[in-house]
């Protein structure tokens, strides 16, 4: 702006000098003026042209840096979006992971369960075989065993004549085919007995429970009970064996094997009821 009111001056300047010129000559200050005025004006429009000039460069800059700028912003939301789009998508995604994971889970906890009652019948099964295999080795056992008279009486005989371990065998063999008869108490009783005369008495006091448990009321339980004294006392525990001895009197007392567990007691010096302390003698 200023360059262009130095060029109205100076263009006033010159129309004034000219018109104050007079007809009949130009003097040589007036050309000099005029020269430097021309000078003036040249330079001055050579400085508008470069002011032009930049100003038109100026300009170009800064439409590449709007441009740039407004490409750059472009490219930002577009950054921002596709991570946002992203973000959205991983969450979808992270969800849907997560709910496949889940139905695994409820699948495989659904295959346990399966599998657990597959197991379960698979050891029924195995149960029943076994019992069914038992059974069948029970049975066929009894087939090629002797008849449980023959095999009683031979083990009866044996046990008579002293042959401890023959008539211990079969005895043991009629309580293994036969264990529901009446006679398989006494089995257990003589079973008993033999280990008694052997003096494994640990091993009779167990023989002669099972004959009372097996058969509390069988014609064997009144001798096993007073074996099972006599063997506990043999063993050291004196009160255990009395109360067992006691206990023969007081459930058979009429019995032969009372009055043997009386003179056990009197042996021993103890009531045959009460206390467990010796009789001054």
């Amino acid at each position: 702006m200023k360059i262009q009111r130095y060029a109205v001056v100076l263009a006033l300047l010159a129309g004034i000098w000219s018109g104050s010129t007079p007809a009949w000559g130009v003097n040589k200050e007036m050309v000099q003026l005029q020269t430097q005025v021309q000078d003036l004006q040249d330079r001055i429009a050579h400085m508008q042209q470069s002011f032009d000039e930049r100003m038109g460069v100026m300009q170009h800059l800064i439409e590449q840096s709007t441009d740039r700028a407004n490409k750059v912003a472009a490219s930002v939301t577009e950054l921002q979006t596709t991570l946002q789009k992203q973000q959205t998508d991983s969450g979808a995604h992270v969800d849907q992971l997560s709910g496949q994971i889940q139905s695994l889970n409820d699948t495989l906890d659904e295959l346990k369960a399966r599998l657990g009652k597959v197991s379960k019948q698979l050891e029924d099964m195995q149960s029943t075989q076994q019992s069914i295999a038992v059974q069948q080795t029970q049975q066929q056992q009894q087939a090629s065993a002797p008849p449980p008279d023959v095999l009683y009486n031979n083990a009866l005989r044996d046990y008579q004549a002293g042959k401890n371990d023959l008539a211990a065998q079969e005895f043991a063999d009629y309580v293994k085919y036969y264990p529901n008869t009446d006679l398989a108490g006494n089995s257990n009783f003589y079973l008993a007995d033999i280990q008694f005369r052997q003096g494994n008495y640990q091993a009779a006091v167990k023989s002669y429970d099972q004959v009372l448990q097996s058969f509390p009321d069988g014609n064997k339980a009144a001798s096993a009970e007073l074996k099972k004294g006599l063997a506990l006392v043999e063993l050291g525990q004196q009160e255990a064996g009395i109360a067992a001895l006691r206990h023969v009197i007081q459930r058979y007392p009429k019995s032969n094997e009372a009055l043997q567990a009386r003179e056990r007691l009197r042996k021993l010096g103890v009531a045959t009821s009460g206390t467990t302390a010796r009789k001054d003698q």
